[in-house]
């Protein structure tokens, strides 16, 4: 890796060392710097699970990616550094879905002294990294908490405002084939949400946007939530809110309104997020 590009795209400046001062550093500059968003899904482009190819979106490109593509390149830069990192299969909505979902998360966890989560693809995931351990914790304007369940499982509580409610992961899944099958039906599949939803987040300070089809939203001390117009203005929330430029999402506008008025019908569309 070209580590300085990478510290460069985030905006990390000073020395970067295996300690856990930079390692909040740098997360939490990820999270403010880096969107997360599943475009790349929308437009029918093939995401792979290798870091090399986000490095290449990401910081060259000056895209944004969703888990595998957030978390893979996180894990390489701390790698990089020095950190010693583990990459966890884990479950997104597990608590209600069952084991069948797992591998459609893909998890850090960093060891230093004590071991900590570091999850910059959850979209309004931990803006710095989460000690592993049970209780409560603030991030940002949000309170989420982590639990630890059963045969070596942990479960991570999000805001009842957030997306996800939760995700589980295990400090002994790490099955890369499991991550692989589920990244491939993710973007493949008809039921996969990334496939049927157009979806970009960031961090902004201590508050999250989220762009869910036309509906932004902003949760901070106070949930703003607005529609957006027209392709033109769908265009320029991403520049201005999520640091994309990309003209071309303006050709995903039909979609994106077709999706909201399935979604919708008759219902009030600032009265919720798009689900």
């Amino acid at each position: 890796m070209d580590l300085e590009k990478y510290l460069q795209r985030i905006g990390f400046v000073g020395t970067a060392s295996p300690d856990l001062f930079t390692l909040k550093r740098i997360h939490r500059r990820h999270a403010e710097h880096i969107p997360y968003e599943n475009l790349a899904v929308q437009f029918e482009t093939p995401v792979t699970r290798s870091p090399v190819d986000a490095f290449e979106k990401i910081v060259i490109k000056r895209r944004g990616g969703w888990c595998y593509e957030m978390n893979g390149l996180l894990g390489w830069a701390l790698e990089e550094i020095g950190f010693n990192v583990r990459r966890l299969a884990g479950g997104v909505h597990r608590e209600s879905l069952g084991d069948e979902v797992v591998g459609n998360h893909l998890v850090l966890l960093v060891d230093l002294d004590r071991t900590y989560i570091a999850d910059v693809g959850f979209g309004d995931g931990p803006i710095e990294p989460v000690l592993l351990e049970e209780g409560q914790f603030s991030n940002g304007h949000f309170r989420c908490r982590l639990e630890q369940l059963d045969s070596g499982w942990w479960r991570y509580h999000n805001d009842a405002r957030g997306g996800a409610p939760s995700y589980d992961f295990n400090e002994n899944m790490t099955d890369e084939a499991l991550l692989e099958r589920l990244c491939i039906w993710l973007q493949t599949h008809e039921d996969s949400s990334f496939v049927q939803n157009a979806v970009v987040q960031r961090w902004r300070g201590g508050e999250h946007l989220s762009l869910r089809g036309r509906v932004l939203q902003t949760l901070g001390e106070e949930k703003t939530t607005e529609i957006i117009s027209d392709a033109d203005g769908y265009v320029e929330a991403l520049k201005d809110l999520f640091l994309l430029d990309l003209p071309s999402a303006g050709d995903l506008w039909p979609k994106i309104c077709e999706r909201h008025e399935a979604v919708f019908n008759d219902e009030n569309p600032t009265a919720e997020a798009a689900r």
